[in-house]
């Protein structure tokens, strides 16, 4: 007598249904899986590239930082030697109105020229004053006179020499304006 087999009338599932329907179930679960971890991939790849980017520019500005720093490093140094060279101006002034020229000015002369040119290797430079117009980012006015032979705005005088270093200012120089 041959068996038959009972058809399944939906009730009824026979085990390779089963293992068919939980293949299918793991399949799903693993494509879920897979479709999270390529999310996380993606936040993880965007993420190091954020950080890439922001330790590129990081680099760049730490470079670009150390570049200031030696280009303006003499600045304090310079700033601390300019009232010594005011005051040997000053006794070169005292001198020329005394009418001395002996050894003593010309020595002081020379220690001034040394000083300037220490000063100018460095780039370290006086700012022209005397006869151009006034620029509040160069010159400091500490008075105004009026003058007949000079546009208003234009420095008559520099009651003290400013000076800069590279592009930046150092010291102003304090001058007298034309009114």
């Amino acid at each position: 007598m041959a068996e038959t087999k009972p058809q399944p009338d939906g009730n009824e599932t026979n085990p390779e249904q089963q293992a068919a329907s939980a293949v299918l179930d793991d399949l799903e679960a693993i494509k879920g899986r897979a479709v999270q971890a390529e999310k996380e991939r993606d936040q993880f790849l965007a993420l190091l590239q954020r950080t890439r980017a922001d330790f590129e520019n990081y680099e760049k500005r730490v470079l670009r930082d150390h570049a200031q720093e030696r280009r303006y490093m003499h600045g304090g140094l310079a700033k601390d030697l300019l009232p010594v060279l005011d005051n040997l101006d000053r006794a070169m002034q005292a001198a020329k109105k005394a009418g001395e020229q002996g050894p003593l000015v010309q020595g002081v002369a020379l220690v001034q020229s040394q000083l300037l040119d220490i000063l100018k290797r460095h780039n370290v430079s006086p700012i022209a004053a005397e006869g151009q117009p006034f620029d509040p980012a160069h010159h400091e006015a500490i008075m105004q006179q009026p003058a007949t032979n000079k546009k208003p705005g234009t420095v008559l005088q520099v009651v003290e020499q400013g000076f800069t270093i590279h592009d930046r200012v150092l010291r102003p120089a304090k001058v007298i304006v034309a009114a």
